[in-house]
């Protein structure tokens, strides 16, 4: 018996859901793919890798320490894979994510799937292969924690769900580390902490501005479901502890004064401004977005001088 042909989709119409399944799939293309790795969350998952592994004490030949950075940054991708693969539903009814591949119907969600499963497969077996296995291990927890406990668990169910999932985003400099001295000190636990104290104003920064569309969404995010002053004020709590903790690498001796200066100075910067975001009665999405803008380039600068200081103190150990 033959079908009833279906309908087709309006022309120009968005792709959602639920015209996925009636419009068909593009061919994808590269481009589709390389977006459905989440390029830009995974250069500071990378960058902050990077750092660990450079800062740890041990040796690491340098194409090891190569393909151990390859492999983080493929086990990065397919985690942004799979995240996309399990919310894409939900992404296509927010205006920030509505264009992302899956929502967009550019690839279809089995070849998102497998690709991303393969990509996390082989990413792991990589790293054990060119560095050791604890390394490997923490490639298996970082995405897991990722997709099911804040993916699945907290997202839908709490606006505290990028405090407690944020550890998610905070495994890579302890990757980095396991990768050269296959241990996971107390050192290398602090830059943990302080990725994991920076995501919260991080993203609540985004949050505030783009508060709508969680609430399309039906995400718990702090400004919906707490109100934008309590936001306000966790953003400013976070930040106050975010400059302390980044000063304990210096208390440690893993960093000198270089560093111990510039992140004095860069989380001034973030306290001064969560500040002025709190003066605010009604936060403007511009000044919550200019804030959300400054937290990606305090992470990045303070590790990026976190890597620079450390690599200054190794040139003067040895001119010594």
């Amino acid at each position: 018996m033959n079908a009833e042909p279906e309908p087709m989709a309006a022309p120009g119409a968005p792709l959602t859901p639920e015209t996925h399944r009636v419009a068909g799939y593009a061919e994808a293309s590269v481009r589709d793919y390389w977006q459905l790795l989440k390029p830009r969350v995974m250069s500071l998952v990378v960058f902050t890798g990077l750092v660990g592994l450079a800062v740890a004490p041990g040796h690491i030949a340098p194409l090891n320490a190569l393909l151990a950075i390859l492999a983080l940054a493929i086990n990065a991708g397919a985690a942004g894979a799979l995240n996309m693969w399990l919310e894409r539903d939900r992404d296509a009814l927010m205006l920030r994510t509505r264009n992302r591949p899956l929502p967009k119907g550019l690839i279809h969600p089995d070849s998102a799937f497998l690709f991303a499963l393969a990509l996390s497969a082989a990413s792991t077996v990589l790293m054990g292969m060119v560095t050791n296995w604890l390394a490997a291990a923490l490639l298996v927890i970082t995405t897991g924690y990722y997709l099911f406990v804040y993916t699945l668990w907290l997202k839908p169910r709490t606006a505290q769900n990028i405090v407690i999932g944020g550890a998610a985003g905070a495994f890579s400099p302890l990757i980095g580390w396991a990768a050269v001295t296959a241990t996971v000190p107390l050192e290398a636990w602090v830059l943990f902490g302080i990725i994991f104290l920076w995501t919260p104003p991080h993203f609540w920064a985004l949050a505030l501005a783009v508060e709508t569309d969680y609430a399309k969404a039906k995400i718990p995010m702090l400004p919906n479901v707490a109100g934008q002053r309590t936001t306000q004020n966790q953003i400013l709590l976070y930040a106050v502890l975010l400059c302390g903790a980044s000063l304990v690498p210096f208390w440690l001796g893993t960093a000198g004064w270089i560093y111990a200066s510039a992140a004095l100075l860069l989380g001034g910067l973030f306290i001064a401004a969560a500040f002025l975001l709190l003066r605010q009665v009604e936060p403007r999405p511009r000044d919550a977005l200019r804030l959300f803008g400054y937290s990606i380039f305090y992470l990045f600068l303070l590790f990026a001088l976190l890597l620079l200081d450390a690599q200054h103190r190794v040139v003067w150990t040895w001119l010594a």
